[in-house]
């Protein structure tokens, strides 16, 4: 009997050959230089003689989780999720329902939501940061010469808490047309039917949303949970733009930034390794917690 390998090598080549690119390129500029970075970690690295690094096994990684401002920092990115990602999720799904409501320019508004996702993260934050000055900034003015409300302009900018009110706001701001995208498709997906069924039965406008609508968009839901979390777990360009890189006193960086400032501003390349290597941890937990969630969900229906 003529073996049935040959014919399927024969059916999958074309395939992997397609494939074959794509592969190579994945392989040279993501896998292998994540590999050469977590060598990078395990050394007090060298950048002008690699050859001359002193292996230090683990002491990068004890470093950093002993290090207060790296604790800060990692504080801070968790804040910034734990506002940003709850914000942006109820936001989102407001706008989505009106957006699918129907009424004339309907289109215009969707395009005009999702316009900040696809502007410039240094435009938007450099915006931010005029806004939020302390001397001659927007928000200041409005506050004291249109409202009233305060009598002295306030240093967002140049206290360490205030600081984060322009960075979180931007986040928000920025994700809330994106999450409003996906929530639309999640709502344009639910059978109009079961809202005709439960008017019928006398359900009113909440026990509609309640019963039918959030039940229906749980796997949105937990999609737009994961990625949200992940996103803002990784948020760096914002912060590094208005807090010119954890100014003031590195009390506001985020753990990108101090990876950043670490790796390129103080050349110690196995710290910011380091650093790097445990958000990754971090992110692969979420995402393991993403993929059981999903999992269990797709069981149950």
């Amino acid at each position: 009997m003529q073996s049935a390998y040959p014919s399927r090598v024969r059916q999958y080549l074309p395939v992997l050959l397609f494939l074959l690119p794509g592969i190579i390129l994945f392989l040279t500029f993501i896998i292998g230089p994540m590999l050469y970075s977590l060598r990078i970690s395990f050394y007090d690295w060298n950048i002008v003689k690699p050859e001359r690094s002193v292996f230090v096994g683990f002491e990068n990684y004890q470093r950093a989780l002993a290090d207060p401002i790296f604790r800060k920092a990692a504080l801070n990115t968790l804040v910034y999720t734990l506002v940003t990602v709850p914000a942006q999720m109820l936001l989102g799904l407001l706008v989505a329902m009106l957006l699918n409501q129907k009424f004339h320019g309907r289109v215009f508004f969707r395009v005009a939501y999702y316009l900040p996702v696809i502007t410039s993260w240094v435009i938007v934050s450099l915006l931010f940061e005029y806004m939020f000055s302390g001397q001659a900034g927007l928000i200041n003015y409005l506050l004291r010469d249109v409202f009233g409300l305060i009598q002295q302009n306030i240093r967002w900018l140049a206290d360490p808490v205030l600081t984060f009110v322009p960075i979180h706001l931007l986040g928000i701001w920025k994700g809330v047309g994106w999450t409003a995208v996906i929530f639309l498709a999640g709502l344009q997906a639910i059978p109009q039917e079961l809202y005709e069924a439960a008017e019928v039965d006398g359900a009113n406008t909440f026990n509609k949303f309640w019963y039918i609508t959030l039940p229906l968009l749980r796997s949105t839901l937990i999609f737009l949970l994961v990625v949200l979390v992940i996103g803002g777990l990784n948020a760096y360009i914002s912060n590094l733009l208005i807090t010119d890189g954890g100014n003031p006193l590195d009390l506001t960086h985020f753990v990108l930034t101090l990876m950043y400032e670490a790796t390129f501003t103080k050349l110690d390349f196995g710290y910011g390794s380091a650093i790097s290597y445990l958000l990754t941890v971090v992110v692969f937990v979420v995402s393991v917690f993403q993929i059981q969630l999903l999992q269990k969900q797709s069981a149950e229906v």
